[in-house]
């Protein structure tokens, strides 16, 4: 099942995509019959907080020529960094490299602690394409990547919610202007979404809606004003957004 949250006459709405047509979840006008092109999706999931996991696939860690980290390495984006399908990102005026990641979304479904690898799974709600925008000189000048991670627009999450998927090796392929940039399987991952869940869970609790971004794959590399970055996976689809200079 597809899950959406849209805008539609100047409101917003939850659904559920059906053979391309949207089905209102609650509250819709009656006898609406929606299109995509008729909507605005907006970020499918409204989390508390953005978790991510920063080396999780072990091709990229030979790219980079990295040992294999003993534990999943993790950091924060701020909700006020999201954003959906077909939203501009915008490329501070601060920075003069902003690359792409494309990588797999994990939705938490409810609130959740210190929960074991062998219940992880119980505990979600659906996955989603992301790209973990990053200013790649900031986050050098910086020594930690709170600033180069935390623009606003550097969270990119949709177009939808996909329930009925199993993550275990899934393409994951990134693409800019068209041109394939990024290309692995999510069975390349270091540690599993389980495992993640596990290890985040026993840090900070989660909460309904909170994404859980998995890493991104070798052939990260920057974007330019008017560029477009499309993430595609497989069973879920394509999150395309375009650069713009603020």
């Amino acid at each position: 099942m597809k899950l959406v949250r849209f805008e539609y006459k100047g409101s917003t709405y939850n659904g559920t995509l059906e053979s391309g047509k949207i089905v209102f979840a609650s509250g819709g006008p009656v006898g609406e019959d929606l299109l995509l092109e008729d909507v605005k999706l907006l970020p499918p999931a409204e989390p508390s907080k953005i978790i991510l996991v920063g080396l999780n696939y072990a091709s990229h860690a030979k790219e980079l020529n990295m040992d294999i980290p003993e534990e999943p390495i993790i950091f924060l984006k701020p909700p006020t960094a999201l954003i959906g399908e077909k939203d501009k990102i915008k490329y501070p005026k601060s920075s003069s490299r902003v690359d792409y990641e494309g990588e797999l979304a994990v939705i938490i479904k409810d609130e959740i602690k210190d929960i074991s690898e062998k219940e992880a799974l119980k505990h979600i709600l659906g996955y989603s394409c992301f790209n973990d925008v990053t200013a790649r000189d900031l986050q050098k000048k910086d020594g930690q990547w709170t600033r180069a991670k935390s623009f606003d627009t550097f969270a990119p999450l949709g177009p939808w919610i996909e329930t009925d998927l199993d993550p275990g090796d899934l393409s994951l392929k990134t693409f800019l202007n068209g041109e394939l940039k990024q290309s692995s399987r999510t069975s390349d991952f270091i540690f599993s979404i389980p495992r993640v869940i596990e290890f985040i869970s026993g840090v900070m609790t989660l909460m309904p809606g909170d994404v859980i971004a998995t890493g991104t794959p070798p052939g990260v590399g920057p974007v330019s004003p008017q560029d477009e970055v499309s993430v595609e996976i497989e069973g879920i689809g394509t999150l395309t957004n375009t650069v713009e200079r603020i």
